[in-house]
């Protein structure tokens, strides 16, 4: 596929991976009135489930960055597969990090800067959106950082 985006991901050196199926009962994304809503993305790379544990215990700030940034690719892998063509982005509205967190961590907002950052590398302007970032006691596969969606589609 030769889209502008695509073509900017592959500068980036980023290639998409194969969208992730659903691990329990829903489905990995759903378009409503022009909006795409992506399910929350876990940090699963080339060697499988990646940044397993607490940030702020075993996992530190950039490894929290690093894994919300995947879980960000693997939200564009979930929006291709939906769309057929990331140039069908028009906006990315909201993102909503969770983060894994130890007791005592409240940097949640450097982690999931990971996702953000990135976003606005992949998209510029489009790629600025609202969010939140909340520390959770506990993730899926005890995965460090899970990172939801919402997609303006153009």
């Amino acid at each position: 596929m030769s889209s502008a985006i695509e073509a900017r991901l592959k500068s980036l050196g980023i290639t998409l991976p194969q969208p992730a199926a659903p691990a329990a009962n829903y489905v990995p994304y759903v378009e409503s009135h022009g909006m795409l809503y992506i399910s929350g993305q876990i940090p699963v790379g080339a060697e499988g489930i990646q940044y397993v544990g607490k940030v702020g215990a075993g996992l530190d700030i950039d490894d929290g960055r690093v894994a919300a940034r995947l879980c960000a690719i693997n939200i564009l892998a979930q929006a291709r597969a939906a769309l057929g063509d990331l140039d069908r982005v028009g906006r990315i509205v909201k993102l909503v990090g969770f983060v894994n967190s130890a007791p005592d961590f409240n940097d949640q907002p450097k982690v999931v800067n990971g996702a953000s950052d990135f976003m606005v590398e992949v998209f510029g302007d489009k790629g600025r959106h609202a969010r939140s970032a909340v520390g959770v006691s506990a993730l899926p596969f005890g995965v460090a950082v899970e990172v939801e969606a919402v997609i303006e589609i153009a």
